[in-house]
């Protein structure tokens, strides 16, 4: 198996993601700053070129002799005035038209003449120097031209000065906030380096809350995702180590009864103890089965409360076929078992899992605990619909529950009166029905019936009138 290919930190990340877009922006920046600046230094020199240019221009007269040749009518101080510069030499030269040399420095000539008025700004090399020239072009008092060239030195040294204080600032500027961005960066993201420690370090069986020191929102969300994660972990480990203990503890003394019915069966030769033993194995093997089914039932009750999806159910389709399910049984033990209010249709938002399990119990509870002590015994499963409510109830005609019991009927371990004097049941039953009835958001309510007799009432909130039967899953 080859490794994967290590991926970058998140702060390398974040500082390439921010550096690279500043840098570019700061990049294109600098360069229009420093060619705007450059462009205005250039106009500003090319602006004084050009005033000697016409300085020069206007000297120039047309000669005394008659010929109407031109000539320039300035000295030589006046001409060493024009062409005074500290830094820069500056050569001029006065052409006519057919480019033959009126005045100046012989040789500098542009590369074609013109009619045009605007003046003609161009570089040219003159004796190994790179100048960078203006041509005039007039016409009073004779058609001549003017060109006046400078040497580039002091643009250029102002070119790069401009370069150098306009860069290297902002590339310090840059610099000092790349580092204060690193740091920064670094700080916000040390409390998810902590976390990442903390959720390292940690024990497999250490499911405690991890400590957050979140800087930022987002840290802070993932914390508290972290430990709600690890507390619904905390929540499904608790369940199953109460699940084990559970089954654990309350098996133990059906499968050490039938143990015993075992070994003293085969202690005997009589065949109807046999028979009688083995009677007695079926009766506590079945008391077994019921405690796993009950408590595999709880077990469910507690990991659904991850996962449920409430969808519209037909809950009169499932209490009549809940009511032919034990219909035999109730025949068997002489209790007549009947429904009331499925004649129609009638809709709850629910899990027909959950609501299965909850007829499972009641109805199994009322088989068990709910025949009457004298003459015939009834139990009735019922549906009312309100504006508001879908009660679902299991009305039987038995011993019923005490008064004092009522409160407690519901908790597991607890059971009725009927239940303790059969010696029958864990009390689990009532408690798998809260559990479910709570899922579903529904409420139970235990109540004795006049005068004897026991009913509990699941009552569900009515669903949304957009619901319809055919959408209804059972």
């Amino acid at each position: 198996m080859t490794d994967a290919p290590r991926k970058p930190s998140l702060r390398n990340r974040l500082m390439r993601h921010v550096l690279m877009p500043l840098a570019v922006t700061w990049l294109v920046g600098s360069a229009l700053v420093v060619g705007i600046a450059s462009y205005f230094a250039q106009q500003a020199f090319d602006r004084s070129l050009l005033d000697d240019a016409y300085l020069v221009a206007s000297h120039v007269r047309r000669a005394p002799d008659d010929t109407g040749t031109l000539d320039l009518s300035l000295s030589a101080q006046e001409m060493s005035t024009v062409l005074f510069d500290q830094s820069e030499s500056l050569y001029f030269a006065v052409l006519s038209p057919s480019g033959n040399l009126l005045a100046g420095h012989a040789g500098l000539r542009p590369d074609q003449f013109g009619s045009t008025v605007k003046p003609q700004f161009a570089a040219m090399e003159y004796q190994g120097r790179m100048l960078r020239t203006v041509t005039i072009h007039r016409q009073q008092p004779g058609d001549f031209y003017v060109v006046m060239a400078q040497t580039t030195v002091s643009r250029d040294r102002l070119l790069q000065r401009l370069f150098t204080f306009s860069i290297v600032p902002q590339l310090l500027l840059l610099v000092l906030l790349a580092a204060w961005l690193q740091r920064a960066i670094e700080d916000d993201l040390t409390p998810l380096a902590d976390l990442e420690d903390a959720v390292g370090q940690r024990d497999a069986r250490d499911l405690t809350p991890v400590p957050v020191t979140a800087t930022t929102r987002d840290v802070q969300r993932l914390g508290q995702a972290i430990n709600a994660l690890l507390g619904r972990i905390a929540y499904s480990v608790q369940a199953q180590r109460e699940f084990s203990g559970n089954v654990a503890h309350e098996l133990r003394t059906p499968l050490a009864g039938i143990r015993a019915l075992a070994d003293y069966g085969l202690r005997q030769n009589d065949p109807q103890v046999w028979r009688e033993q083995l009677q007695g194995i079926a009766q506590s093997q079945e008391r077994a089965s019921h405690l796993v089914d009950q408590l595999l039932a709880l077990a469910l009750a507690d990991e659904a409360k991850q996962t449920l999806e409430n969808v519209p159910v037909a809950l009169d389709s499932l209490v009549g076929e809940a009511v032919l399910r034990f219909l035999s049984r109730a025949d068997a033990t002489g209790v007549d078992l009947g429904a009331k209010g499925i004649d129609h249709a009638v809709m709850v938002q629910g899990n027909a899992a959950l609501i299965e399990g909850i007829l499972n119990n009641l109805i199994d509870n009322a088989l068990r605990y709910g025949r009457a002590q004298e003459g015939e015994s009834h139990i009735t499963v019922s549906l009312e619909q309100t504006y508001q409510h879908v009660t679902l109830s299991v009305t039987d005609n038995g011993a019923g529950v005490p008064p004092d019991k009522l409160k407690q009927i519901s908790q597991r371990w607890v059971q009725g009166s009927a239940g303790e004097a059969l010696k029958a049941g864990m009390g689990l039953g009532l408690a798998i029905v809260g559990s479910y009835a709570k899922l579903l958001s529904a409420r139970v309510a235990f109540k004795s019936v006049e005068p004897h007799g026991f009913s509990v009432s699941v009552a569900f909130p009515q669903p949304s009138a957009s619901i319809k039967p055919e959408d209804a899953t059972s």
